[in-house]
């Protein structure tokens, strides 16, 4: 009997897998058209896209050992590719909204594949949603893979032959990295890295699932601007405008007079892709890097900051640029200890792994504590995924003619939006993103243990405390 191929699942990957256990790692990233694509160009653009890289194709399993990617049969592919009807009840995107109140459905990490491709085909224009799962790539990763089959698509059109260059089994751990270091260096990483210190929650009804939902704020080019005012003021980003106004606004809404003038915590994420220009994959293709290859490459930080009861983003900005400024000063070793720490339970085998979360479950339950998240995924630009040719609605998923249903009309985009994982308590979770100049701010939560209502507040109060 002939095994499956395989790779092994790195530290990176194997965690934000077994965080399943505090939230849904499922990530979205909804491209709204002012038209409609070609939808058999579409299809084969997702299905070529898993044929050039096995680690797509597959799935997260676990038996001896440690867990691995292993490769599905071609005839599980198809779940890659969905399509939604204008009056289809599938209930995955409410096209009524954008973003969507209601998430689209889990991707099951253990079946495989690792990419869906949903197409919402509405009457003004379609919706595609680019959807993966965080035990394989984090957001950045996410949209490296959305750029990748876009891009597919625009090849297809002028030659339906096209086949994007074969990956093969390309390192996914943060190896590369940890390469840069000594041991020296490593060693002192990990002592000077402080642990995380669980200090508050955001306020819920009871614990346990509920329904997935959606609350999002979009705010004007203008704030924008009269944001980027404010820090070149304080000699702040917009990232740490954002972690200001965040912790302020779970500060408001808690409305718990032991956080006032207390040190209170909250988690954020660095990209190591700036950083990054690794080469790998194999030889032959030794000219990508990892930086355009989907996969996990953020590490988490925390923030800890204390505020008096009536304070305003100018009291506390310094403390957050305070934080910053040293991380990013680290450059590189940015994270090295978060890394290590990941690397050092891994080592000890899946008893150790099990362990781990096995405390850190016990610990949520026991205190009822878990620091919020907060998550800028940056800059979404038309020019990565445009330009997308325009059909007339009459193209078909039988045979590739390229011209056939094709009116040649350049598409727009209407917006992009991205779903972030869905939370229930104790974990609470915001991203932030920008497209055209407007921000932004998007939570998925499940109503019931959470309120809706309480949820939409913690926004405006964002939305209050900035600019």
């Amino acid at each position: 009997m002939t095994l499956p191929s395989g790779h092994p699942a790195p530290a990176f990957d194997l965690f934000n897998v077994y965080f399943e256990r505090i939230y849904d790692p499922t990530m979205h990233l909804v491209f709204a058209f002012d038209g409609h694509l070609n939808e058999a160009v579409l299809r084969t653009a997702t299905l070529r896209l898993l044929e050039s890289d096995p680690c797509l194709r597959s799935r997260f399993t676990e038996g001896a050992g440690m867990p691995r990617w292993e490769e599905i049969p071609k005839v599980e592919w198809e779940r890659a590719f969905v399509i939604i009807p204008s009056d289809g009840e599938g209930g995955e995107i409410n096209a009524h909204s954008f973003p969507p109140e209601t998430p689209p459905a889990p991707l099951n990490v253990r079946k495989g594949p690792q990419l869906r491709v949903t197409l919402l085909r509405e009457e003004e224009g379609d919706q595609v949603t680019v959807t993966c799962h965080h035990g394989f790539c984090d957001a950045g990763g996410l949209r490296d893979l959305a750029r990748q089959l876009f891009a597919t698509c625009r090849e297809i059109e002028t030659d339906p032959d096209f086949r994007p260059a074969s990956a093969g089994w390309y390192d996914r751990s943060m190896a590369p990295v940890l390469a840069r270091f000594s041991a020296e260096e490593m060693q002192a990483a990990q002592k000077n890295e402080e642990p995380f210190v669980d200090r508050w929650h955001f306020p819920c009804e009871r614990t346990g699932r509920g329904t997935p939902r959606i609350a999002s704020r979009t705010l004007s080019p203008a704030r924008l601007v009269r944001a980027k005012r404010f820090g070149k003021t304080h000699g702040a980003t917009i990232n740490d405008i954002m972690i200001a106004a965040f912790f302020l606004a779970f500060q408001k809404i808690r409305n718990d007079p032991t956080d006032i003038g207390a040190p209170r915590s909250l988690l954020t994420s660095a990209d190591l892709r700036r950083f990054l220009d690794i080469p790998c994959g194999p030889e032959e293709n030794a000219s990508r890097t990892d930086t355009s290859l989907p996969m996990n490459r953020s590490v988490a930080f925390e923030v800890t900051l204390a505020a008096g009861e009536d304070a305003q983003l100018e009291d506390v900005i310094g403390q957050v640029t305070a934080v910053t400024k040293q991380r990013k000063a680290e450059g590189l070793g940015m994270g090295l200890g978060c890394i290590l720490f990941y690397e050092e339970i891994c080592a000890g085998g899946m008893p150790a792994v099990r362990e781990f979360f096995d405390g850190m479950m016990q610990g949520y339950e026991t205190i009822g504590q878990k620091n919020p998240v907060f998550s800028n995924v940056g800059i979404f630009r038309e020019d990565d995924f445009l330009p997308q040719e325009g059909t007339d609605g009459t193209d078909g998923m039988d045979g590739m003619d390229e011209t056939a249903g094709t009116d040649g009309r350049p598409l727009s985009l209407r917006d992009i939006s991205f779903l972030p994982c869905v939370c229930w308590p104790y974990g609470f979770l915001m991203s932030l993103s920008t497209f055209r100049d407007a921000m932004t701010i998007v939570t998925a939560y499940e109503e019931g243990p959470y309120s809706g209502e309480t949820v939409e507040e913690f926004l405006v109060l964002v939305d209050g405390y900035l600019p």
